[in-house]
């Protein structure tokens, strides 16, 4: 039994070390990333950029967008771009050109219970986490199937695969992302193109000043979330986060789950989905009753915690990230 663990040992080593001799050299390859004017998009263009790759951003706010380039470099193609929009897609994959490796990272947060959120929520969610993602990756997908290679990472979440409350939307987007993602590699296996699905937990990005806050108490949950994605007790940093992506993408790895609490909360609802299904019921319960369907975003918010220590990490890599 241990001559046949150690082999079999040997044999994970042997394949992991075959994965690095042979993973993509991004010197010169052309790499797209959506979402890629702030947060982990921004830390994402960044790290593709330091490795050699010739980097494309896209995103909604122009303003954002613009000043991201500014700080990643001149060399850097910026273009406005709805990704739930196909249209808006087609031209920008147009402009940037034949595509080596797709980074699928737009995305957006709206907190709140379930009677905070409207149909027009889930709409946009799905737009922009689901359709967007579908939209970019068919829109490159013939040329690196035609040129025998390419690399797509899909950014999803541990939203994705345990659906937590508060999230709703945001969840059912993510679950689809998941789904697509893993059918999507099944089915371009001999093709060159290899597919990455990236299950991120919390990271500090800064994004509870990016995320949205539904209800009469917004304010509440902010509070509540913005120490949570902040902290490095509690988060993964945005820089090691993408770090590991792009290695992960260069190797054609199928799947990447970034912190040790999104590992644990995979796992134990792969193992104990009642257990876990139990626990979140419980957590629903003890969060605040909150009503109304507006929304502020977290930048709109004044709240005491802004002026804690324990929202300071976050703060900092809001800077850093162009958040």
């Amino acid at each position: 039994m241990k001559r046949l663990l150690a082999l079999g040992a040997a044999a994970v080593a042997a394949e992991q070390v075959a994965k690095r001799v042979h993973a993509l050299d991004l010197h010169g390859k052309r790499a797209v990333v959506t979402g890629g004017s702030r947060g982990l998009g921004f830390a994402l263009a960044r790290e593709l950029r330091a490795q050699g790759a010739s980097v494309a951003i896209c995103a909604r706010g122009e303003e954002q967008l613009f000043a991201a380039r500014a700080k990643l470099g001149d060399d850097v193609i910026a273009i406005p771009c709805d990704v739930g929009d196909r249209e808006q897609v087609d031209a920008f994959i147009d402009e940037v050109g034949p595509v080596d490796v797709l980074v699928n990272n737009a995305g957006v947060i709206a907190v709140g219970p379930w009677q905070t959120q409207t149909i027009d929520d889930f709409r946009e969610m799905m737009d922009i986490q689901f359709w967007g993602l579908v939209h970019t990756t068919m829109a490159v997908l013939p040329t690196m199937v035609e040129r025998g290679g390419g690399r797509i990472a899909n950014v999803t979440s541990i939203g994705g695969k345990v659906s937590v409350p508060w999230l709703l939307p945001y969840n059912s987007a993510k679950f689809a992302a998941v789904g697509f993602s893993e059918g999507l590699r099944a089915e371009l296996a001999g093709t060159g193109v290899k597919v990455t699905t990236v299950v991120p937990g919390l990271m500090r990005t800064g994004s509870f000043l990016a995320a949205y806050f539904k209800g009469d108490r917004a304010g509440l949950e902010y509070s509540l979330f913005a120490p949570l994605s902040g902290t490095p007790a509690t988060t993964v940093s945005a820089e090691r986060a993408a770090r590991r992506i792009v290695a992960a993408l260069r190797r054609g790895d199928p799947e990447i789950t970034l912190g040790l609490h999104a590992k644990l909360a995979a796992r134990a609802n792969g193992v104990m989905p009642g257990a876990v299904a139990g626990a979140l019921s419980l957590v629903a319960r003890a969060l605040p009753e909150v009503h109304g369907t507006e929304r502020l975003r977290g930048s709109e918010i004044d709240s005491p915690v802004d002026d804690l220590p324990v929202t300071g990490p976050g703060r900092r890599a809001a800077e850093r990230l162009n958040q």
